[in-house]
């Protein structure tokens, strides 16, 4: 296959995993972004936490919320718990790489607030101790995972309860899962500034 061919493909199977996640994911992500703006106007924060490209996207998303997205509006209160180089590190040293969230979301979290879990896999590990700290500080769940390891949302799905709500892009291969991450990102985003802003019902 040449590379233009290459290129041409992941374009086309970009797409195509789009419009597939589209048809499964269009209602849970309008119930977190619900979910989120009614947490926002209460007073609340949402907390982000992933790894790696999740990483990226928690402070992305965080970025979004607390600057603005496309329209002029209030700061909201949102933090990337993958920040802070100091207390990532402390905490891997002292006690372990697993708690690296967790111990940020027992510190931070208060009920009402929510975090927004991304894990590709819904395997990992630090992810899966912050979704248990939530659990525990009366901080309800967004979980962003895939089904990369052949188990839509893999562990997570299974830790999550009935208030929590899952956000699965259906897709095996780790590159259009993130891209449709990012794309879910950006709808709650712009979801969240619609209701603000009293553009939508």
């Amino acid at each position: 296959m040449s590379l233009a061919n290459r290129i041409q493909q992941h374009f086309n199977d970009s797409a195509q995993a789009k419009m597939a996640a589209l048809a499964v994911m269009a209602v849970p992500i309008e119930a977190a972004t619900r979910r989120m703006t009614a947490s926002l106007k209460a007073g609340g924060k949402v907390m982000a936490c992933g790894n790696g490209g999740s990483a990226a996207d928690s402070q992305h998303f965080a970025a979004e919320l607390l600057n603005r997205f496309e329209k002029e509006r209030p700061p909201l209160a949102a933090i990337a718990l993958t920040t802070d180089t100091s207390t990532l590190t402390s905490i891997a040293n002292d006690y372990r790489y697993e708690d690296v969230f967790a111990k940020q979301v027992q510190a931070l979290g208060r009920p009402g607030d929510l975090l927004l879990a991304i894990s590709t896999s819904g395997n990992s590990p630090n992810v899966i101790e912050a979704i248990h700290a939530a659990h525990a500080r009366g901080v309800g769940v967004v979980a962003l995972t895939g089904s990369s390891s052949g188990n839509s949302g893999g562990k997570i799905a299974a830790l999550l309860g009935p208030d929590d709500i899952h956000l699965c892009v259906p897709a095996g291969r780790t590159a259009r899962i993130q891209e449709i991450h990012l794309l879910t990102i950006h709808c709650l985003c712009d979801g969240i500034d619609a209701l603000i802003l009293g553009e939508t019902k």
